[in-house]
């Protein structure tokens, strides 16, 4: 279980601090796909970041599974199971997708492991377990290659930053694909997706609206989305895919 008591973050802004999350309360359940949506600067990525540890709150605390890790370096989190996907993944010259996804599950994988996670998201294995995960590969590529790094990790708890972001509509349809498989077959572990997007809204067990750095609504999906549909916390997934970054 997650949960986020009283949490709050302040970055600089020009010269003065700048309140981006604000008293925040918030708990996830075991082994849930929640995604969390709200407009655009309130907040949503930040969180994110504070539970992977990539950001350090400035106030209140972040438990999980009952333990306190408001103090834990991105690393120790890690190693207790919390995974984390960029909104733009890296992109790493010289590296093979194969020796990636060794490093993100910490051992040495057989290349027919590796390759039934690049199967679970949708890739050919033979097509890119020795490709170098460089300019060669497009957004949507790298987006899954990240999302099979994640997966080959174990991870108790996966966050996914608008994975949307960037790719272009071919690849958000695969993109759909993969999360609603990832919700029916990965019941082990707990998801949480950042997401604007309705399609994504609509596959969730549970939704969390998120505006001015605090929690506005959280509950099942079929009780949120009809709230919220028709705002802009939620785009109509025809749209032109964009790489636009968020607080």
């Amino acid at each position: 279980m997650l949960e986020l008591r009283h949490l709050s973050f302040s970055a600089e802004d020009n010269g003065g601090k700048a309140e981006i999350i604000r008293d925040l309360n918030l708990t996830v359940g075991d082994r849930k796909f929640v995604v969390i949506t709200g407009p655009n600067g309130g907040g949503k990525s930040t969180l994110a970041k504070l539970v992977a540890g990539i950001e350090k709150s400035t106030g209140g605390q972040i438990l999980f599974d009952g333990e306190d890790i408001t103090e834990k370096s991105i690393t120790e989190r890690a190693r207790m199971g919390i995974g984390f996907a960029f909104q733009q993944p890296v992109r790493f010259k010289g590296l093979t997708v194969l020796d990636l996804m060794r490093i993100a599950a910490g051992r040495k994988l057989s290349i027919s492991e590796a390759c039934e996670w690049l199967s679970e998201v949708g890739l050919c294995a033979k097509d890119y377990i020795r490709r170098e995960v460089n300019a060669s590969l497009s957004g949507g590529e790298l987006k899954r290659i990240e999302i099979a790094t994640v997966l080959a990790r174990d991870v108790k708890l996966a966050l996914f930053d608008e994975p949307e972001a960037g790719i272009d509509l071919w690849s958000f349809q695969n993109l759909i694909r993969i999360f609603e498989n990832l919700r029916q077959t990965e019941r082990d572990r707990t998801i949480i997706v950042i997401s604007h997007q309705e399609r994504i809204l609509n596959i969730a067990d549970e939704i969390v609206v998120i505006a001015d750095g605090a929690v506005q609504r959280q509950g099942p999906r079929e009780e949120i989305l009809p709230v919220i549909t028709g705002t802009n916390y939620a785009v109509n997934p025809c749209e032109r895919m964009n790489g636009g970054n968020e607080a």
